[in-house]
């Protein structure tokens, strides 16, 4: 006879509750997003929509006002995708949440995915050039390896 041993939570092993999806205002993460939603649709996940504001410190030292030039593109972001939402919601259900977090991108969507709990992150391929010899914020991503990490191009 064996003993039953109460279930445990595993993340991700009945179907992902909560997806992360990164959004800058650039084409590949809006399809990434789009992409995002029809998995949180189909899993009946929570879609965590993140914009990563930049900490941009030369360009408060030159008297750019950094905060309120990414506050006006999180808004901005906001309105796209609220908008979108409004089009499609008699056709799709999908449950979504937008949140912002400062730093550099890689760290605010690990921050996010941590805080989140998430079981996926999904977000667009890289379109910057540098990116091919630095490394690009989804291959990071890959590498950190503690989630599931799809790259939409």
């Amino acid at each position: 006879m064996t003993e039953q041993q109460p279930h445990q939570f595993e993340r991700g092993t009945d179907g992902p509750k909560v997806i992360v999806v990164g959004v800058d205002g650039s084409d590949s993460s809006f399809r990434a997003a789009a992409y995002a939603g029809g998995l949180a649709r189909r899993q009946h996940a929570l879609l965590a929509v993140v914009y990563v504001q930049p900490v941009m410190a030369a360009g408060a030292a030159l008297g750019v006002s950094v905060a309120e030039t990414t506050d006006e593109i999180a808004e901005s972001l906001v309105a796209e995708i609220r908008a979108h939402s409004e089009r499609v919601k008699d056709i799709y259900d999908v449950r979504w949440e937008f949140h912002t977090f400062r730093g550099d991108p890689f760290n605010g969507l690990v921050t996010a995915a941590d805080e989140l709990k998430a079981d996926a992150v999904v977000v667009g391929a890289s379109e910057q050039a540098g990116h091919r010899i630095v490394g690009s914020v989804a291959v990071r991503l890959v590498k950190a390896g503690r989630w599931p990490v799809t790259v939409v191009p």
